[in-house]
């Protein structure tokens, strides 16, 4: 789990009886996320490092997990390389970022971010300028020898009214960040035009 932070993907997949590794270069987030796997009794090698430089041998494991992270980086096709080197012949990569859209530029940085009475989000969080439009992320995927299976937009079902009166609660600290998502009530979609979501397979 590449930019595995506290740590609640990671331990989704380890309940699924999964061998898991999580790494993030953020100590105060990898502490946190030892403490949460020991308290839920789950075994989950944390290490400290970055997705540009993967601490880990050739062809090393079966799957790869990048949710949350490309949109962050400086060097998005390098963390991807770095998935693919480490990744067996036949290994999954499973992804998800926000596209580069301006309907993203509204939803993502100006209500979620900016605008005062909805922005639930820590300032600057986004760099819309990182944001990558899937033809851009499928050409860094080839290039790596990484073969997409799945791509599917994200977005939420709930009632946009809703949504906003949902935001303000986690603005003023009534719900947490995880309530807010299940009350946004993500589900898949055909629309990629804010956030997406996709598997590639590594070719022989």
């Amino acid at each position: 789990d590449v930019g595995c932070g506290g740590g609640l993907l990671a331990e989704e997949f380890a309940r699924l009886g999964m061998a898991m590794t999580g790494v993030d270069p953020s100590h105060p987030s990898l502490m946190a996320a030892r403490n949460h796997a020991a308290q839920s009794n789950l075994s989950i090698r944390y290490i400290a490092s970055t997705g540009e430089q993967l601490p880990f041998g050739d062809a090393t494991y079966d799957i790869a997990l990048c949710c949350d992270v490309l949109e962050h980086v400086d060097r998005p096709a390098q963390v991807i390389g770095e998935m693919a080197r480490v990744l067996r012949p036949g290994g999954v990569l499973l992804y998800d970022t926000v596209n580069r859209t301006l309907l993203s530029n509204l939803a993502v940085i100006k209500v979620f971010q900016d605008w005062s009475f909805t922005s639930c989000a820590a300032p600057n969080l986004h760099d819309w300028t990182k944001f990558i439009k899937p033809a851009e992320l499928g050409k860094i995927l080839a290039h790596h020898g990484l073969q997409e299976r799945f791509t599917a937009g994200m977005k939420p079902a709930a009632n946009p009214i809703d949504i906003l009166r949902q935001m303000r609660k986690r603005k003023r600290g009534e719900i947490s960040y995880g309530e807010l998502g299940r009350r946004m009530k993500m589900a898949l979609s055909r629309d990629l035009s804010i956030s997406y979501l996709g598997c590639a397979v590594k070719t022989g």
